[in-house]
């Protein structure tokens, strides 16, 4: 089971290098708020990850929380984006 832990963690490093690549080379405002969304996803698996290795479950609140500023901080900056255009 521990390897199992291990690519785990492995494959969120990874989406989470390639993300930050992202979030900085983006051409424009929704490719970085698609990147930010995507970081914070990796982010509260990764909480998800090491509350499943060592069998805590006080990070729970964590990954609740984290998941929904994530999803209210995509919907408002989405809701509120302006134009690349100018």
């Amino acid at each position: 089971m521990t390897i199992v832990m291990v690519i785990a963690g492995v494959m969120l490093t990874a989406a989470a290098l390639l993300t930050t690549y992202r979030l900085l080379a983006g051409p424009n405002t929704l490719d970085r708020l698609v990147a930010m969304d995507t970081l914070v996803a990796a982010a509260t698996c990764g909480l998800a990850v090491w509350a499943a290795y060592t069998l805590d479950t006080t990070v729970v609140p964590a990954i609740v929380a984290l998941s929904l500023v994530g999803f209210v901080g995509s919907v408002s900056v989405a809701r509120f984006r302006v134009s690349d255009d100018q």
